[in-house]
């Protein structure tokens, strides 16, 4: 029997079922296909502005006035906003967006999984494991590609309230739905 020459990863459970951007000049929501494309778009989210006509490499026809793929408003998504400018992930690597449950203290946790299906947790355990595989760093992984940071929950209700947490507001046009709650 051959054996297979790539590496099969495991299927980690991300709760993203849904990635969107929202358009710069009509304010609609456009779906993402994937997972990969909706990182492209938010690492330069700042930069580049996303806008309806270039959801055109994957849907030929849209424009500003077409519909909304999607209702913000839908009840039965749980809503997150992402932080503009988290660089796209390593190719082979998987950035996983846990979301917990509604009521804690935190909304959800970010983890990367190796190429070799290790899973880090933090900036600290990602350091350690480059410093061990010194080929990833060989192929121009860094750290700086890398970023723990949550998403924000939408519905300001979903996670407890600390006694001293202070209201930022953050500049984030790109967005994803983790499917129903």
């Amino acid at each position: 029997m051959a054996q297979e020459s790539s590496i099969i990863t495991k299927n980690v459970w991300d709760s993203v079922k849904l990635y969107t951007v929202q358009c710069a000049k009509c304010s609609k929501w456009r779906l993402i296909p994937t997972k990969d494309k909706y990182e492209e778009i938010r690492e330069r989210i700042v930069e580049q502005s996303f806008q309806c006509e270039t959801a055109r490499e994957w849907q030929p026809n849209v424009s500003c006035e077409d519909e909304s793929d999607v209702d913000k408003h839908d009840n039965s998504l749980c809503w997150a906003m992402d932080r503009p400018s988290i660089p796209q992930t390593p190719r082979g690597w998987q950035r996983i967006i846990r979301i917990r449950a509604e009521g804690g203290t935190k909304f959800a946790d970010i983890y990367y999984v190796a190429p070799s299906n290790q899973r880090l947790r933090s900036m600290v355990e990602l350091d350690r494991y480059l410093s061990e595989h010194p080929k990833y760093r060989e192929e121009g992984v860094t750290i700086s590609q890398f970023s723990f940071q949550p998403p924000v929950p939408l519905d300001a209700n979903y996670v407890a309230k600390r006694r001293a947490l202070s209201a930022s507001s953050h500049n984030m046009n790109s967005t994803y739905s983790t499917g129903a709650s």
